[in-house]
Order: structure tokens, then C-alpha cells, then sequence
């Protein structure tokens, strides 16, 4: 993984922080929605349920991800090989996934590795894909998911 190069705050947006256990990969995730409104999702799929994972984007934010260890830095793909999914392998921490396009990089972050949990958060939604075709999926992905810079 490239470490991704570092991002202007997008006026208006809020800066909410967010790393795996021993601090190797982190993100900046800029979003101007409130968190009681982030869409929180608990994707179903067997890597998201054993990490535990519950993501969040916005489609009119910004993700910045850091990698202070790139020894740590790993990325894994699965199913339809469509996404990096972003984990550390020191700690094992899931921190969030890309999906690079023609239409430019895309992102969900993992709300679970936040530094500090913004006060609304909703619960978590139960998200399944399965039926999605690959195409279906790097559709709503571009559609859903936040902007990412390198």
C-alpha cells in the first residue's frame, strides 16, 4: 500500500480520525453530515463479521489514509476482487477498503477503529451484497462510497 498523499479540509467538513491498535495505518475521514445521520452499515459477509466491522462514507466527503509502518501495511482482496480492504498486520486491526476506478478512488472507512466515537451515532445497519453482480458492485460503490486522494 502507497502511503496516500496528504489532503486539503474540505471547507465546511469536520476531520474525524480514526487507527488500528498500534497505530500503523490510520484514515482522516472529512464529512460535513452529522454523525447521528452517517449511514453505519454491518456488511454481512464473513470477513466483516469477524472483524466486527461497521463502515460509514459519504459520497460528498474525503478519505485520507496514513500508513506510519508500511511494513504493516496490508491489503487483502476476496470475493469478487473488487476492493483493498486495509489491514494491519501488526495488530490485525481492519481500518477500512478502496476501490480504485476510472472515475478516480473510492473508500468506506471502518467506524470501529475511530480515535474517538462522535456522541448520535445510530446502530449499525445489517448489509447484505451477496446478489450483487461485479459490475452492480463497483456501481454503488462509486455511487456510495467517499472520495479518496493519494
Amino acid at each position: 500500500m502507497k502511503t496516500r498523499q496528504k489532503c486539503t479540509d474540505p471547507e465546511g467538513a469536520v476531520r474525524y480520525d480514526g487507527a488500528c491498535h498500534c497505530g500503523a495505518l490510520g484514515y482522516s475521514y472529512y464529512t460535513r453530515v452529522e454523525p447521528r445521520k452517517w449511514p453505519i452499515r454491518a456488511c454481512q459477509c464473513s470477513f466483516c463479521r469477524a472483524h466486527g466491522a461497521r463502515t460509514t462514507s459519504d459520497p460528498a466527503g474525503l478519505v485520507e489514509f496514513r500508513v506510519r509502518e508500511g511494513a504493516h501495511a496490508e491489503r487483502y482482496r476476496f470475493g469478487q476482487r473488487t476492493a483493498d480492504f486495509l489491514i494491519c498486520g501488526g495488530c490485525g486491526v481492519y481500518v477500512g477498503a478502496v476501490i480504485d476506478t476510472d472515475q478516480g478512488c473510492f473508500a468506506v472507512v471502518n467506524i470501529n477503529a475511530l480515535d474517538r466515537f462522535p456522541d448520535g451515532l445510530e446502530a449499525s445497519k445489517p448489509m447484505s451484497y451477496d446478489a450483487e453482480t461485479t459490475e452492480q458492485r463497483v456501481s454503488r460503490r462509486i455511487a456510495r462510497w467517499t472520495p479518496c486522494r493519494r
